[in-house]
């Protein structure tokens, strides 16, 4: 197997309860990961990761397998994301399955699309690099940024308090979308990364985000 997809969906979200299946401006929030992998035109296969049942059908409903369903120790708050990819990729190995990229996927990415994968995927396959991560600008240099020390103001880093804001190096963020790695290397050194632009960048962790989510989705698409 040349490249294979991992979303990552598991059932306990509690900020936003069922977030990875709630319906997301016309479809469940997971359907838009599963289109935009197949979108792509570069997996094999597109599974899903998940301990839970009703996700698990919704997912193989979009197109995804579902091959199994995640370990329990796994699927609770202090299991990383590292730790979801390896069982995966051990399950595969037992049924003889290594695949030479793996692309980690989140479940609630409404604007990642296709085409923003298979140039992230050809920039990584053309590096030789052992992962990709896509990052965004911070709107505003973090060097000038201010922190409260005993209820006062100060700036973290006063030496650049009077520099304008073009002089000072661009600083970048990860945008939680997605992740490119070879298959043999999760835990690789050499990191290239992939530039988002900032109207498609948005976490969805509270109700806040998920409504303005709606709103940029609305204007992106223009309904």
């Amino acid at each position: 197997m040349n490249a294979l997809a991992i979303i990552t969906a598991r059932g306990g979200s509690k900020r936003i309860p069922r977030k990875n299946i709630k319906e997301f401006m016309g479809k469940p929030m997971i359907a838009y990961a599963i289109d935009a992998c197949k979108d792509s035109g570069i997996f094999d296969e597109i599974m899903v990761s998940t301990d839970d049942d009703e996700i698990a059908t919704v997912a193989r409903k979009f197109g995804a397998n579902v091959p199994f369903m995640r370990s329990s120790k796994n699927s609770d708050d202090y299991a990383t994301t590292n730790d979801v990819l390896t069982e995966v990729l051990e399950q595969y190995q037992k049924r003889g399955i290594k695949p030479s990229v793996v692309c980690c996927v989140y479940p609630c990415v409404p604007f990642l699309d296709g085409e923003i994968l298979r140039l992230a995927y050809d920039k990584f396959k053309s590096s030789g690099a052992d992962g990709l991560t896509p990052v965004v600008k911070f709107s505003f240099p973090i060097q000038r940024s201010f922190r409260i020390k005993d209820g006062f103001l100060e700036y973290r880093e006063p030496q650049n308090a009077s520099k304008r804001s073009q002089d000072l190096e661009p600083m970048y963020h990860d945008v939680g979308m997605f992740y490119f790695y070879k298959g043999t290397k999760l835990n690789g050194k050499n990191i290239i990364p992939y530039i988002i632009d900032e109207s498609v960048a948005q976490d969805i962790d509270t109700m806040d985000d998920w409504k303005m989510a709606e709103i940029k989705f609305k204007v992106k698409n223009e309904l």
